[in-house]
């Protein structure tokens, strides 16, 4: 099972490129942007990314964001990433970045997109790795603040497919960014969206009525809602479930207990994904074996899972039935 899941072609949808930011990538940007950080060593900064609860671990997620300063460290960051990708057959990925984390600070828009742009370019041609980019929202800063980040992205609009939702969920739903979001479609960005994570089925509610997403970013929540999981699965809405993240967030307590198989036997189309990997104990890979293993899934369900990251990407048509097909093609061997 290891080897097959290891070998397997999947695509990625749900990760944030400053969640993939590991200790000692951190120290090298660190020390060469002359950055003091308060730690002494890789292994203290490890042991620091041990946490409770979501506004635990975006404490230090966004301390350590702001290592980040140049084109060449969002480079660094997201090549490491796809590398990473390639590594574990990872043929396609949908990568979520924050510009406010950075913009904040004082750090263009441009050299943000620029770096990370110029990465996935590269590692289509060098990796053959696939990218598609979603900008996403900071849900605890106001609606004010993510339209002026919608102004900076037009002049790169063509790197971004897609606008996304993040951050604290608790007290930021949906509807606080419904006038963005409707901007942000007109622009030609699709919309996505965090609900259902901390927030509960209402807020999956909003993110579908009121904002019209086309992929849920993890959903867990809308267990909570017989109406809600029958209009999903009507809509046919894909669900982008992080399962080390839900441990290590507290969402769910044991992945054992993690809701995953009773989704699929629902009929919700779920997906598998790391989300923040550096930070949640796993890249993609990880979280397939671990969830497999916890909730005893046997190839036909990994098989699947793995389909329904092709089917529910953004990508057009006839490149998701390439992915597939060559998924087919591997699974049919084994």
């Amino acid at each position: 099972m290891k080897q097959f899941i290891e070998n397997l072609p999947k695509a990625e949808l749900h990760v944030h490129i400053e969640g993939t930011l590991e200790p000692d990538l951190l120290f090298k940007i660190a020390k060469r942007n002359n950055i003091s950080i308060p730690y002494n060593s890789v292994e203290e900064l490890s042991e620091a990314y041990k946490f409770n609860c979501l506004q635990d671990f975006l404490d230090i997620y966004y301390q350590g964001a702001a290592v980040l300063i140049y084109e060449e460290d969002f480079y660094e960051l997201t090549y490491c990433y796809l590398k990473k990708c390639d590594e574990q057959n990872v043929r396609h990925t949908e990568i979520m970045f924050d510009p406010q984390t950075h913009t904040k600070r004082g750090i263009s828009f441009e050299t943000v997109i620029s770096g990370i742009s110029k990465a996935c370019a590269d590692a289509e041609v060098n990796l053959g790795v696939s990218s598609l980019l979603i900008m996403s929202y900071l849900r605890h800063l106001s609606e004010e603040d993510a339209f002026v980040t919608l102004a900076e992205s037009l002049p790169f609009k063509h790197k971004i497919t897609a606008v996304g939702l993040d951050s604290s969920e608790a007290d930021n739903p949906p509807s606080k960014f419904m006038k963005v979001f409707e901007a942000s479609v007109n622009e030609g960005y699709i919309p996505l969206a965090h609900a259902g994570e901390e927030g509960n089925a209402d807020y999956v509610w909003e993110a579908i009525d009121l904002l019209g997403i086309s992929r849920i970013d993890h959903g867990n929540n809308c267990l909570q809602d017989e109406n809600l999981i029958a209009d999903i699965i009507e809509r046919d809405l894909a669900l982008t479930i992080c399962p080390l993240s839900n441990t290590a967030l507290k969402v769910v307590d044991d992945l054992k207990n993690h809701p995953l198989k009773k989704m699929m036997d629902l009929g919700l189309k779920v997906t598998i994904n790391s989300d923040d990997p550096a930070y949640f104990g796993g890249q993609v890979n990880t979280n397939f074996l671990a969830i497999q293993e916890a909730l005893n899934l046997n190839k036909e369900e990994i098989y699947l899972l793995a389909k329904n990251s092709f089917q529910y990407s953004l990508l057009n048509n006839s490149l998701k039935q390439d992915y597939i097909n060559e998924l087919d093609n591997y699974f049919n061997t084994k």
